[in-house]
């Protein structure tokens, strides 16, 4: 698990009016992004916003979904650091040489953990998520392929047959779209957090083993 990708590195070295400029077009498209449906938010909309012409924003970032990568990237690295490294269940705990000496955490806990982690920054960044994911780029960022190969770890630790194909199913929940209609249809975080933790706990196995298997 140590050579996971991760999301988009820190922006390179840049002059201080570049620098500027960058910090004021994120901060027009959070508010944007915030304010609407991410997908009506156009480059034109973030210009004005940030009070830059449309060269000057094309030149550092092609398209409407770039900017709202970079705005994602520092969230999700803190996530992906907290899974490689982390306490359990999140983490690997004495797995990844750390821990408090305990069994390292069941596939499916560790699974329902990371899900509690996504809707926590679903609930905080589902705006950011929708502008940066949209239709089959979601598939394409570093970010998904991270929890990807995670979750496909997961399921493979768990002796289920073909993680790969599995990895995408169990991610499918956490589409952005499907998160914010069940929050719009009054579903509270923590209900969310609960049936991912059964669907986990269901498939990975919990105290009576993975699916499909009687338990010990």
């Amino acid at each position: 698990m140590t050579e996971l990708p991760m999301a988009d590195g820190p922006p390179p070295r840049e002059r201080a009016d570049a620098a500027r400029n960058r910090a004021k077009v994120l901060a027009a498209a959070e508010r944007l992004f915030a304010a609407d449906d991410p997908a009506a938010v156009t480059m034109d909309d973030i210009a004005r916003a940030a009070g830059i012409g449309r060269g000057t924003l094309y030149r550092r970032y092609p398209d409407r979904a770039s900017i709202a990568r970079a705005l994602l990237d520092e969230h999700e690295r803190a996530l992906q650091e907290q899974v490689l490294r982390g306490a359990p269940p999140l983490g690997p705990g004495d797995a990844a040489g750390g821990g408090t000496g305990g069994a390292p955490p069941a596939p499916a806990e560790r699974l329902a953990a990371f899900y509690g982690a996504m809707v926590g920054l679903l609930e905080t960044h589902v705006h950011l998520v929708l502008g940066a994911e949209t239709g089959l780029a979601r598939y394409r960022t570093g970010a998904y392929a991270f929890w990807r190969l995670h979750v496909a770890h997961l399921a493979r630790q768990a002796g289920l047959a073909d993680p790969e194909t599995l990895a995408d199913q169990l991610l499918a929940p956490l589409a952005p779209e499907l998160f914010r209609h069940q929050r719009d249809g009054g579903l509270t975080p923590d209900r969310i957090t609960a049936g991912l933790a059964a669907l986990a706990h269901g498939v990975l196995g919990g105290s009576g083993g993975p699916a499909g298997r009687p338990g010990p």
